[in-house]
């Protein structure tokens, strides 16, 4: 099995869901790889959408790489699409450059610095209108797949983990996880909003106000909308998502799928997150060691590890009955069609 536990779904229209955002916490230099650097991290979740649906990125003339040369997690998405043909659909929640590609817009401003304690001025709002939205996508899907595309993303993760009382130890899309910096800025966050360790356990949209970003409110609305089971496609992001869902007390039919990089981090705890809070958790391996492209390959030493729902994808690959190699033979065609012949 490469996708564990094997996801034994038959859903008759399943729908595959990407929510988009800025934040200014993807800035701060040296926190985020989901770029070439952080000014183009502005870029990243628009050329996600537009690879994913048309091979291309066509907002940035840069690769579609991080700054190590590993390619972004889009193709593993793209890969996914184009091989079970499931739909996918983009939901704009604040971004600063809009992608070249349909997508919903539920008119929400970026997400700011967290370490002034004030990250997403309209979080409640979002999530009534993302709560609007999961109805009505509810009435044309039996299961819906939600993933996301916010550099900077992990550190705002860990900021609303800490604001609702969890240890959570967030991953990274660096090999080296720069956890210190996160941390720091964090504690700086906290500090200037006004909050502790778990104060806000009872105000999870405070949460996201103070220290989240707009992506983690449109996530928990749609999932809050929504009348069918779904499955947030992703690490520590999503994991902080739950957090958000089970402080609202939403009882919904919610799990969660990842790749096997984040849920292996040693420098994260996404399985105990997972456990202590009660949710099943799925985990993808695309067996990338075995892969002819180096950017692949580079995957299995801790770059990237997931974005751009890709633990979803892979999940929905092996729900429609695809094998692990199958799998990684059309992510190595959607990179040729990308990067050319790259050994």
């Amino acid at each position: 099995m490469w996708v564990k536990p094997h996801p034994d779904f038959s859903p008759e229209r399943p729908l595959f869901v990407c929510v988009l955002a800025n934040t200014e916490t993807a800035k701060i230099p040296n926190i985020s790889a989901a770029g070439k650097s952080p000014k183009l991290t502005d870029y990243t979740p628009a050329a996600d959408a537009e690879l994913v649906e048309t091979g291309n990125a066509i907002s940035i003339s840069e690769p579609a790489m991080t700054p190590s040369g590993a390619p972004t997690p889009a193709v593993l998405t793209r890969a996914s699409m184009l091989l079970t043909g499931i739909p996918c659909l983009f939901i704009n929640c604040g971004l600063r450059i809009r992608p070249k590609v349909p997508a919903i817009d539920i008119n929400a401003l970026p997400g700011g610095d967290i370490r002034k304690g004030n990250a997403v001025a309209d979080a409640a709002d979002i999530y009534k209108k993302s709560h609007v939205l999961g109805k009505k996508l509810s009435k044309f899907s039996d299961f819906v797949i939600i993933g996301e595309s916010v550099p900077g993303g992990t550190t705002t993760a860990l900021g609303v983990l800490k604001a609702l009382g969890y240890d959570g130890k967030v991953s990274s899309s660096f090999p080296e996880n720069p956890l210190d910096l996160k941390n720091s800025v964090v504690s700086l966050g906290m500090k200037n909003a006004g909050i502790t360790f778990g104060s806000l356990r009872n105000k999870p949209l405070r949460a996201v106000e103070c220290l989240g970003d707009p992506m983690m409110a449109a996530a928990a609305g749609l999932v809050d909308g929504l009348e069918t089971k779904t499955v947030l496609a992703g690490g520590t992001q999503m994991v902080a998502v739950l957090g958000i869902i089970k402080h609202l007390d939403l009882v919904r039919d919610v799990s969660i799928a990842t790749t096997c990089y984040v849920a292996g981090d040693p420098s994260a705890n996404f399985r105990e997150m997972t456990d202590i809070m009660g949710y099943q958790a799925f985990t993808a391996d695309p067996g990338f060691g075995n892969s002819r492209f180096a950017g692949l390959r580079m995957y299995e030493r801790g770059d990237v590890k997931e974005g751009v729902g890709a633990g979803g994808a892979m999940f929905a690959s092996a729900m429609m009955g695809f094998s692990q190699k199958e799998f990684r033979e059309k992510t190595e065609e959607v990179c040729e069609s990308i990067f050319g012949t790259i050994s």
